[in-house]
């Protein structure tokens, strides 16, 4: 049997916060199941191999920098997470949706909801409890977008197959 691969995109952020955000996975995410680390996912599944692919987002890429908002937390039932705000990010997606039209399934022709998960695959009443013990001191904050990740998905793992920084 063939295992599956295809291409996942996620934005790059500032290492700092990455670091941030994989340590409340760990303290929030059930062991069993956080092998990845913090991740804000653009695309869910694009076709592999396929250079044009990687050279449609190579050339997205030419764009400066830009801040994301953490700007709120969000339970989604048996999880939480952080939600994003962000008009640049809205518009980079926008752009690489229609410039990735051909590609793209369902999922990643929607409207973009960015997010970070710190939780997921837990009780409804564990995940009330991690959102409510964030939600006491959360503040929203902004951290820097650097560039675009591009994971090889093989199966349950993800292999990095590239970063396309933005400009500074």
């Amino acid at each position: 049997m063939q295992k599956q691969s295809f291409i996942i995109v996620t934005l790059a952020l500032d290492e700092e916060m990455i670091v941030y955000f994989n340590r409340l996975r760990q303290l929030y995410y059930p062991k069993h199941c956080n092998y990845l680390d913090a991740h804000l996912t653009l695309f869910h599944k694009l076709p592999y191999p396929n250079t044009s692919i990687l050279d449609t987002i190579e050339t997205i890429c030419n764009c400066p920098t830009f801040y994301v908002q953490i700007a709120s937390l969000k339970n989604m039932g048996k999880g939480v997470a952080f939600e994003i705000l962000s008009e640049e990010l809205s518009a980079l997606h926008q752009k690489m949706q229609i410039a990735l039209d051909a590609y793209l399934i369902k999922k990643d022709r929607q409207v973009l909801w960015p997010h970070i998960t710190i939780q997921n695959k837990v009780t409804v009443f564990k995940a009330a409890g991690t959102f409510n013990t964030l939600q006491q001191n959360f503040e929203p904050f902004n951290i820097k977008a650097i560039g675009i990740d591009v994971w090889l998905y093989l199966s349950g793992h993800w292999q990095k197959l590239s970063t396309y920084n933005f400009k500074v």
